[in-house]
């Protein structure tokens, strides 16, 4: 009875998969069954997405402070980091001062006693596949998380009259789901290479694009322009702080505790801490506040090199505003590594924080868990072993205050146990969340 079960949903996938494809030159693993989190969990998430979006506001608050002066000045420095002053003056203007992402997705590991939250992607890949997903697997046991259409309606809110999704080539990986998500909505939505410059006026503009990769988008300016002067409206704002994974270690600088507890709330901060895991910025200057390292003994950066491997279980990954920044490039667990190639990733870390900060975390083991994924060669179906990642997508709808975020999916990644860091790979499986 199983096996058959199995067979008609192996059927099922095959058929509804789209003939175009949804990951250009990428491949996974596919399973007969969702990936199942209990009402207790799938409660936190639907809570997470409104304190993920008020995290970031407070965000954008506190850079525009320190811009003003309000704030110490480092800040702005530090998030400034790197980036070219053009766009550094784009991401100030007042016209978009107020503007966050419209889609907010969180990276969550699953550890023994809950979850962690690696980093938040303010421009994630994924939207198309998870609606497939969910549109597929609803058919099967289980209450999707999101239901049928939960993407796709989420998507549609964050741009209501619909508009041009513009990808690079750095993102062009992800063309393919993005235009089965704009086949889905009834031709509301075109995809566009960033050759394309027509925008017409009162048009709505979804950048699918990191602002590292702006060489490579020649109509970036115009875009952005355009943007500033309310011709268009885009989104995620360029604003290049909302791409940067150094965020977390603002959230846990002692120096600014004040600042969090105004604009958060004791509660509200005691909680993202209790799931984003302790972040430093791997600052060279040996200058306190800057340097403050609680929780570490050290008194120089560069001590880092000396830890033994059972000390290094520690992350080290660059934060944002490069081509190793996303995709699991440019991330190091220390205690995954030689002596050798930990001190030289250290070494890179400090040589190269001036033009690309980088971030150190305390690793989190993922727990284990149980998957199934279908060999499509022999038609049978594998038990696998491994570890998880969660990446529910809220979008936000609604303007000023009575901007809401909504949960529309959860993409559930399960990479072999033997995998220390978990991240799409062709030996993961990918499958939908369900209640």
């Amino acid at each position: 009875m199983q096996a058959r079960v199995q067979n008609d949903r192996l059927a099922t996938i095959r058929a509804a998969f789209p003939k175009e494809g949804l990951f250009a030159e990428k491949e996974w693993l596919l399973s007969p069954d969702p990936f199942p989190i209990d009402k207790k969990f799938l409660s936190e998430l639907e809570q997470l997405g409104h304190r993920l979006f008020v995290f970031q506001r407070a965000c954008n608050q506190l850079y525009q402070q320190s811009v003003k002066g309000k704030q110490p000045a480092w800040i702005a420095r530090y998030l400034d980091a790197g980036k070219p002053k053009e766009l550094i003056e784009f991401s100030r203007r007042k016209e978009i001062r107020d503007d966050l992402p419209r889609v907010i997705r969180p990276d969550l590991i699953l550890t023994e006693k809950d979850y962690i939250i690696a980093e938040i992607d303010s421009v994630p890949g994924g939207i198309g596949l998870t609606g497939w997903l969910n549109q597929t697997y609803s058919t099967f046991d289980g209450e999707i998380i999101g239901g049928v259409d939960g993407m796709l309606d989420g998507f549609r809110t964050v741009l209501p009259n619909g508009g041009d999704i513009v990808l690079s080539r750095e993102s062009a990986t992800y063309r393919p789901e993005m235009e089965w998500v704009a086949a889905q909505l009834d031709g509301r939505f075109t995809v566009r290479d960033s050759q394309f410059k027509d925008f017409a006026e009162g048009e709505a503009v979804y950048r699918f694009f990191e602002l590292f990769d702006l060489p490579n988008v020649p109509n970036a300016k115009r875009i952005f322009e355009l943007a500033s002067e309310k011709k268009i409206r885009l989104t995620p704002p360029p604003k290049p702080m909302f791409e940067e994974k150094m965020l977390f270690a603002l959230l846990w600088n002692r120096n600014l505790q004040n600042f969090w507890r105004q604009e958060l709330g004791e509660g509200f901060l005691a909680r993202l801490k209790k799931v984003i895991p302790y972040t430093w910025l791997v600052d060279p200057t040996p200058l306190p506040p800057h340097a403050a390292m609680p929780g570490l003994e050290l008194t120089d950066w560069s001590q880092l090199k000396a830890l033994s491997q059972k000390e290094r279980d520690l992350i080290l990954k660059v934060s944002g505003f490069s081509e190793n920044a996303w995709g699991a490039r440019g991330v190091y667990l220390g205690s995954d590594l030689s002596q050798a190639d930990w001190s030289a990733a250290v070494d890179a870390a400090l040589n190269n924080f001036e033009s690309s900060p980088s971030v150190l975390q305390r690793f989190h083991k993922p727990t284990q868990v149980d998957m199934s994924w279908f060999d499509f060669a022999k038609n049978d179906v594998v038990p696998m072993k491994g570890r998880a990642r969660l990446c529910p997508y809220y979008f936000v709808s609604g303007e000023g205050d009575a901007a809401r975020p909504q949960l529309g999916g959860v993409l559930a990644t399960i990479v072999p146990a033997d995998k220390k860091i978990v991240h799409g790979m062709a030996d993961a499986v990918l499958a939908p969340c369900s209640a």
